[in-house]
């Protein structure tokens, strides 16, 4: 085959503010799963830079849960389908589709035989369904409930039991199977988030948003946190902050106690009859709402993630705290989601972040594993001490930087873009140059990787793209602006240029410039100095132009437009016509040039690949669906024969190609 896939580096969790994050665990140990937007990624939970993506939901994926034997997965999305697919072979075939209930699948268990189904969430009629995985023949029925359903469990072992937490602040017992409600649990006071049984069934726990305990004070109030965006009281007055969560102290119409204390629990029950054993911590288990909880494999010990920005493990047959992992002071610290599986100790911050939880030393994380949760723009590549990095920058701002070989990655330190990052490159000097939705072009040293104190240059408009040169000089293209950078100053500027510039290149001899406009022409200009001069010459592409690069040598211009055509021009012939390529389904939206100057790539809406030969158009490469569901937004060469790409789906993907 002449591409293969080299590398895969997976994008973040999606993750949403007071909203739990499920991180699903493999039962032989060997992986963990997670999902971002219609994707499940599947990650190696030695060595996380192995990942695979599953892409087969045609919504946003919420859950996804291995079955104990480890041969398929279940997945569920927003629409309330059920996907269980095959774990054993790269294809990920479907085995079954359900559709349990109309509306957001939020949690999924299995029986330990593999062989029943319960899903619960967000259902019109119902909140939950228990069925057989093969037939969908129903095996209970999941009640006792009048609102969503977060969290759901069974007991992996016989004789099986099934709990369930929701926003009606209950959690629910059931036995079977057929599964059947048994009695409601009421001890929580605010939403019920997750729920789960240890693995040996003897126990299982219930973890609650917020629970509320009142005490004296001057001042009427009724002190609700903002989980869901329910409230309890009619607002009447002010705001205030909890441990980093926004609370509402209102007036109400009800008779309270007039002050209120907000405490939050994990209880623990009983795994056979339901009977409560006790409350971990006491009255209060953390600072802030309880997101998460998991078992260790041996059932003694309970891994908890909070909104508080700690995890905690507890020792549930004393009742206490053996560790407190405090993971930071902002709110992007948050935890939302964990996972104790074999050794590994994981917890999902609200920035998306993975960290890799040390008991031995638990004020600092073993790892991070970092990355994107948004959509990414624009990538490039640049050697630093004998490594070959990628620079990818995304829908938020954020630019990250990866090793090529390990997918080792970290962000770059200070504060940075605050919008979307629309094009980086590397000048001469080894500086990433950005430019960016919040009308900046950023000058950052790749030796530093910090943003602090380094070069920003303030536009009058938003910047599309941006290109440098030689000798200090960078080239901006702007809404109706053309922008001329030398050593990090404006130095020029061409107001309304008569057409609609947008995108950008600049001739490895530092003299040309070309600008692809919408008009579907491309424009040659000089730099002279500090000013540009336009050449008066026109090259025709096919369509609104869409990226134009020239390639290593400077021996031609490869120009890619929205009517689905590659033209390259012959520098040494003035410009004239060399070739035209024909391939694409969709609009072209970036190109690249291989170091060997002989090939060049292409990457389009249609989520395919091209890798062409200039001398002949018919000799290709084709990667189809390179990003499936997102078309590749961003492409750049390592080194001949690897060549990467981007796309909206956040994640970053290496390919060897031959030729």
């Amino acid at each position: 085959m002449p591409y293969e896939i080299k590398k895969v580096f997976a994008s973040l969790p999606q993750v949403e503010r007071g909203v739990s994050k499920i991180i699903g665990g493999d039962p032989k140990g060997n992986n963990f799963l997670y999902t971002n937007g219609k994707c499940v990624i599947l990650r190696n939970i030695d060595n996380p830079a192995l990942a695979d993506i599953y892409t087969e939901h045609a919504h946003q994926v919420v859950v996804a849960k291995y079955a104990p034997s480890g041969f398929y997965i279940a997945s569920g999305d927003v629409s309330g389908k059920l996907r269980i697919w095959d774990t054993t072979q790269k294809e990920h075939l479907l085995k079954y589709e359900y559709q349990p209930f109309a509306g957001k699948i939020k949690d999924i268990a299995w029986t330990e035989d593999s062989k029943r189904i319960a899903v619960v969430g967000e259902g019109r009629e119902k909140f939950g369904a228990v069925f057989l995985w093969d037939s969908g023949s129903s095996v209970g029925e999941i009640t006792g409930h009048n609102k969503v359903i977060n969290s759901v469990d069974i007991k992996q072992s016989r004789p099986y039991r099934l709990a369930t937490g929701s926003d009606d602040n209950c959690a629910a017992f059931f036995e079977g199977p057929p599964f059947k409600f048994k009695f409601t649990i009421g001890d929580h006071s605010r939403f019920v988030n997750c729920v789960r049984f240890s693995p040996d069934g003897n126990r299982f726990a219930t973890a609650s948003a917020d629970g509320q305990t009142r005490r004296q004070s001057p001042v009427n109030a009724c002190l609700l946190l903002n989980h869901t965006g329910s409230l309890v009281c009619e607002p009447r007055f002010s705001t205030a902050t909890v441990h980093g969560e926004t609370a509402y102290s209102r007036g109400c119409s009800h008779t309270h106690d007039p002050h209120v204390f907000i405490s939050w629990k994990i209880y623990i029950y009983d795994g056979k009859t339901g009977e409560k054993v006790c409350a971990l911590g006491g009255s209060k288990a953390h600072d802030g709402g309880i997101y998460a909880i998991s078992w260790s494999p041996d059932s003694t010990h309970l891994l908890s993630a909070s909104g508080d920005k700690t995890s905690k493990i507890w020792d549930v047959s004393v009742n206490s705290v053996v560790s407190t992992f405090p993971m930071g002071s902002t709110v992007l610290d948050q935890q939302l989601g964990c996972l104790w599986q074999k050794d590994h100790l994981l917890s999902v911050s609200l920035s998306g972040y993975i960290n890799y939880l040390d008991r031995n030393n638990p004020s600092k994380p073993l790892h991070v594993i970092k990355g994107h949760s948004k959509s990414i723009q624009c990538l490039t590549v640049h050697k630093n001490g004998g490594k070959s990095y990628i620079y990818s920058g995304s829908h938020d701002g954020h630019i990250n930087y990866w090793d090529s070989e390990t997918g080792e990655n970290d962000s770059f330190a200070g504060k940075g873009h605050t919008n979307q990052v629309s094009r980086m490159t590397v000048d001469e000097s080894g500086q990433l140059i950005s430019c960016s939705m919040d009308d900046t072009v950023r000058y950052t040293s790749l030796m530093l990787r910090d943003y602090s104190g380094q070069g920003v240059v303030k536009l009058d408009v938003q910047p599309k793209c941006v290109a440098v040169g030689p000798g200090g000089y960078a080239v901006v293209v702007c809404i109706g602006q053309i922008v001329l950078l030398k050593d990090q100053r404006k130095c020029f500027s061409i107001d309304n240029p008569g057409y609609e510039p947008e995108v950008v290149a600049v001739h490895p001899g530092g003299d040309t410039v070309a600008i692809g406009g919408v008009d579907g022409n491309v424009r040659l200009y000089s730099i002279l100095g500090t000013t540009l001069k336009d050449e008066g010459k026109l090259l025709e592409a096919k369509g609104p132009v869409t990226d134009v690069a020239y390639s290593h040598d400077g021996a031609f211009l490869a120009v890619c437009d929205a009517s689905k055509v590659v033209t390259v021009f012959s520098v040494a012939d003035g410009y004239s016509e060399n070739n035209v390529f024909y391939g694409h389904h969709a609009k072209i939206v970036c190109l690249a040039w291989s170091p060997d100057n002989e090939h060049f790539a292409s990457g389009g809406m249609d989520m395919m690949v091209y890798v062409w030969t200039l001398s002949d158009p018919e000799t290709r490469v084709k990667i189809q669906d390179a990003h499936r569901l997102h078309h590749v937004s961003s492409l750049a060469w390592l080194d001949e024969h690897t060549l990467v790409t981007t796309s909206h789906d956040a994640s970053v993907k290496e390919w060897t190609i031959t030729y």
